[in-house]
């Protein structure tokens, strides 16, 4: 290309970045009062788009809002609104979401093949309205190798930072556990940033300073309101193909069922640059392409499902980072904190910690007990498969009667990096409301679990710093600590006694996870590096399913951006292929 050229596509690059930019500032509407988020009951029974997202969560917000500025975008969510759910706006009612079991909560349950209690998001914003809310961008290096553009990557992280990030105020605790990850050698100490840096850091936040959950929702204040409409409770049973007259397969539109178990169409328009786009996650994007005919032959013909394409690597690279706790009873009050600061070790190892008495799990009557909760899984007192309504509300009654005392203190986690091992996702059935099967072999490969010892081993020194002393009781060693937490059913894996004697026993016991599970339909296997699924066309998936390592120390803010990111580039490719027109 020339210099001359060079120069004035550059420009024209420019001027449209300025006229996403000025269209999101003029046309914009505030959360919650969006025009254009309604019921899927009031959907017309077919209707008609350029760009179609299934799915409004992390990634699925930020790109449905980018591409109305130029487009006409139907948003499919099968959950409902965030907003006025105190369980999920409110940092003092973290876990009250998680531990919320019925059918119309924003968290849907489900339990690996590997024995290890998750969740997955179940309404508008995605995990970002169930998270602890640690908002760190990913590190250059992981930029360099996925192949972004490092400019746009910057420019799409601070799209979303405008709106859903702030720096969370230090108190005592987690000031404790930041000068305990220096005086263990978590160095240096690299102040307040989003940066991923190795060495200690204050991470941010999407909980501003009145303790109120700001989330990927809020990114369609941006949006274009004549240019989208976003609807909740739209559950999508199969992606529409066409198949004849055509070079291989084309989507061409979605079958949704509404909450009254009223089927809907929508259709893409027609015209070469309308896409039908997946942004349902790690295990709703790979589940829904195999329902829709996508994935491995013997499989899809095991469950009657009509094969579009034989791609045997749908499902396959699913992953969790493991993430292994100890609990640190204070003799002393402690604020109630989620994840703040991290230590980012040269190992691999990520150490975070959160903070205060009920863990965030509220007030109210009844209390809930956040991650103590006997509903949630992490660190319950009753064992998974002993978890009846009768046994739960017993164990409530139980905790309710004890005192404060006992529920003052917080945890340090760490969460190992990748990871390097990984399993795989398959139907159970073809209900799209049912959750998959999904194993992730946590610990499979020997370098996760020698990761993890190392983690546990900077915790032990963090615990026993001169920083942190005043929050730990003095007569109780970090080996009583290790068998303490592991005492609690945090699995449904079989435990060993005096785990303190073995760190991998300890990490291989009480592995949990962090909510950072991702793969199945990863970059190089089922989508092209422009996140289209290879072999068929106007198809593609934008989300956690496609990445091959967990972006960060917290993959929440990369998601968002990539939904900014790919956004921008679709918008591109649109406006190029009209200047061609």
């Amino acid at each position: 290309m020339s210099r001359s050229l060079m120069g004035s596509f550059c420009w024209w690059r420019l001027l449209i970045a300025a006229t996403f930019y000025f269209y999101s500032m003029c046309s914009s509407e505030k959360a919650p009062n969006y025009s254009f988020l309604h019921n899927a009951t009031s959907a017309p029974p077919t209707s008609y788009y350029d760009y179609i997202i299934i799915g409004g969560g992390t990634a699925g917000c930020p790109l449905a809002a980018t591409l109305s500025q130029n487009a006409t975008v139907l948003l499919l969510e099968r959950g409902g609104s965030p907003y006025g759910n105190s369980n999920i706006t409110l940092l003092s009612s973290f876990g009250s979401a998680l531990s919320d079991l019925s059918p119309s909560s924003p968290s849907q349950r489900f339990i690996s093949e590997d024995g290890v209690i998750n969740a997955r998001a179940r309404v508008l914003g995605g995990g970002s309205c169930l998270n602890a809310g640690f908002y760190s961008r990913a590190g250059p290096a992981y930029v360099r190798d996925v192949g972004w553009d490092g400019r746009l990557v910057n420019e799409s992280y601070h799209w979303v930072e405008e709106v859903v990030a702030f720096q969370p105020p230090m108190r005592q605790w987690q000031s404790a556990v930041r000068d305990g990850l220096i005086d263990a050698g978590v160095v240096p100490f690299n102040g307040f940033t989003f940066d991923h840096i190795n060495g200690t850091k204050v991470g941010g936040t999407i909980f501003d300073r009145d303790g109120h959950r700001h989330t990927a929702a809020d990114l369609l204040g941006y949006a274009n309101p004549n240019g989208i409409n976003v609807l909740l409770h739209a559950t999508v049973h199969k992606i529409l193909f066409k198949t004849k007259g055509v070079a291989r397969p084309q989507a061409q539109g979605v079958l949704y069922m509404d909450a009254a178990g009223v089927q809907h169409k929508a259709y893409l328009k027609p015209g070469p640059k309308s896409e039908l786009i997946l942004s349902a996650g790690s295990l709703g994007s790979p589940q829904l392409l195999m329902l829709s005919g996508v994935g491995p032959a013997d499989h899809l013909k095991a469950h009657n499902i009509s094969l579009v394409l034989n791609q045997p690597m749908v499902g396959q690279g699913m992953a969790d980072n493991p993430m292994n706790a100890i609990y640190i009873p204070s003799p002393q009050p402690v604020e109630v904190s989620l994840i703040q600061v991290v230590g980012i070790t040269p190992f691999g190892s990520y150490i975070e910690a959160a903070s205060g008495e009920n863990f965030g799990g509220g007030n109210s009557s009844p209390r809930d007990f956040g991650m103590l909760s006997p509903k949630i899984g992490q660190l319950s007192i009753v064992p998974p498969k002993q978890r009846t309504p009768e046994a739960l509300a017993e164990a409530i009654e139980q905790m309710s009667n004890l005192p404060d005392l006992a529920f003052q203190g917080g945890f340090i986690i760490e969460k190992v990096m990748g990871p390097v091992s990984s399993g795989h996702l398959e139907l159970r059935n073809i209900d799209p409301n049912a959750n998959p099967s999904v194993t992730f072999n946590y610990f499979q490969e020997a370098e996760d679990l020698q990761r993890c010892v190392q983690g546990l081993q900077t915790i032990e020194k963090v615990i026993n710093s001169n920083s942190f002393s005043k929050f730990k009781y003095q007569g109780i060693s970090v080996q009583t600590l290790l068998n303490m937490t592991a005492s609690t059913p945090v699995n449904l894996l079989p435990h060993h006694a005096n785990v303190s004697a073995s760190l991998e026993e300890f990490c291989k016991d009480t592995v949990m996870t962090i909510w950072h599970y991702h793969g199945g339909c990863q970059v190089g296997r089922v989508v092209d590096a422009d996140y289209k699924v290879i072999g068929i066309d106007s198809l593609r998936v934008i989300d956690g399913s496609t990445f091959y390592y967990s972006p960060g120390t917290n993959p929440q803010a990369t998601v968002m951006m990539l939904g900014r990111y790919m956004g921008v580039r679709i918008l591109t490719e649109r406006f190029e292929s009209q200047e061609k027109s």
